[in-house]
């Protein structure tokens, strides 16, 4: 597995957010984490990125120890997190934001061939490379935080609520875009409220409530249970 989260605690302050929690992504997968707000959710992927330290179990990447590895380290390693809200650097324009995912590279071809690939996956991107992000709408971005996150060429990409506060033509736009990234060569775990999407991208998916894993299984079975139907897709 190229990630693997085994007996995972995570306390704000008093509060247990996650309650060892177990969870793995093969190489080439998209496995996507669902749940409602508060499920812990976006708290499982500050774990793996490393913005929250871990009070007990493991983290293993790409068969190493990351557990207690800075944050930053992980980047170097492969892990790039696209965060909820988006994140970009308002006051930088499109190309400084995109050049900033890729602070930790020096090979400046390599560099160079990763804004093309971005350019190419996302051309809105390529056509306001000069303008400043906050003054973009909210889908272009997040456009710019998925391609910000690709910049450190990542092996896991994290995408958390990629979504959120879009319209639905965008929001079908974005998801089939992962699809492409996924297909590319970079495996995916996605945190996501829209769990009707999610799960029709995803190979493999986990049911989050309130910081414990109570379901798994491939996104297509979870996409029939009737659990899942009733209380994440509107569908009794």
């Amino acid at each position: 597995m190229l990630l693997e989260l085994k007996d995972v605690t995570l306390l704000y302050g008093r509060i247990q957010a996650l309650h060892g929690i177990s969870l793995a992504v093969g190489e080439g997968e998209i496995v996507a984490l669902i749940g409602a707000n508060g499920a812990g959710k976006s708290t499982t992927m500050r774990a793996i990125s490393g913005l929250r330290p871990v009070a007990q179990g493991t983290i293993h990447f790409n068969g190493e120890d990351i557990t207690k590895l800075r944050a930053d380290l992980r980047v170097v390693r492969g892990v790039s997190q696209s965060p909820e809200g988006r994140g970009i650097f308002p006051g930088m324009s499109v190309r400084e934001n995109l050049e900033m995912g890729a602070y930790t590279r020096r090979n400046r071809a390599e560099i160079n061939e990763d804004l093309d690939r971005v350019f190419t996956l996302f051309p809105r991107l390529k056509e306001r490379e000069k303008q400043v992000g906050g003054t973009m709408s909210g889908g272009e971005q997040q456009m710019l935080a998925v391609g910000r996150a690709l910049m450190s060429r990542p092996k896991l990409l994290l995408l958390d609520e990629p979504s959120m506060g879009l319209a639905p033509m965008l929001i079908q736009q974005i998801f089939d875009i992962v699809v492409e990234i996924n297909q590319q060569g970079t495996t995916v775990l996605l945190v996501e409220q829209n769990a009707q999407q999610a799960l029709s991208r995803a190979h493999r998916a986990y049911v989050l409530e309130t910081g414990e894993i109570v379901k798994s299984g491939t996104g297509a079975e979870l996409l029939t249970d009737p659990s899942v139907k009733d209380a994440y897709l509107g569908v009794a």
